[in-house]
């Protein structure tokens, strides 16, 4: 019995440092990538075509998760100068040059991101 016992503990000790070292390699690579990848620059917009929209995100559940999903995608938009999305107020606050986007436009990119029926738009003001 007591040898049972010995080569349980020991399948069970092996078991959990291969898991272990594995998990940590899977953490190691987003790292590096994220690192590595350039911050866009954006365009500077001249005084005249600029506008800032206003609205409400309606379906987020978290600030990384959502939020910040949402403003990335935002972000990445030509003709976006700023993107700020508030979890907490659930508000999206972006600046854009008026000639490249418009605000039909940044509400269809929120709706559009994730599975398309997760956030809902409303209040736009601009």
């Amino acid at each position: 019995m007591k040898i049972v016992k010995s080569i349980a503990a020991l399948a069970i000790a092996s078991l959990l440092f291969i898991s272990c070292k594995k998990n940590e390699t899977e953490e190691i690579k987003p790292v590096a990538t994220t690192e590595a990848a350039a911050p866009k620059v954006h365009k500077e917009i001249a005084a005249q075509n600029v506008q800032t929209a206003s609205f409400n995100i309606e379906g987020m559940t978290c600030a990384m998760g959502c939020a910040k999903t949402i403003e990335s995608e935002l972000s990445d938009l030509d003709g976006v100068q700023e993107a700020k999305v508030d979890f907490d107020k659930k508000t999206a606050t972006v600046t854009f040059d008026k000639t490249i986007q418009n605000p039909e436009n940044l509400t269809k990119i929120v709706q559009a991101t994730g599975d398309g029926k997760t956030y809902k738009v409303s209040n736009m003001k601009s």
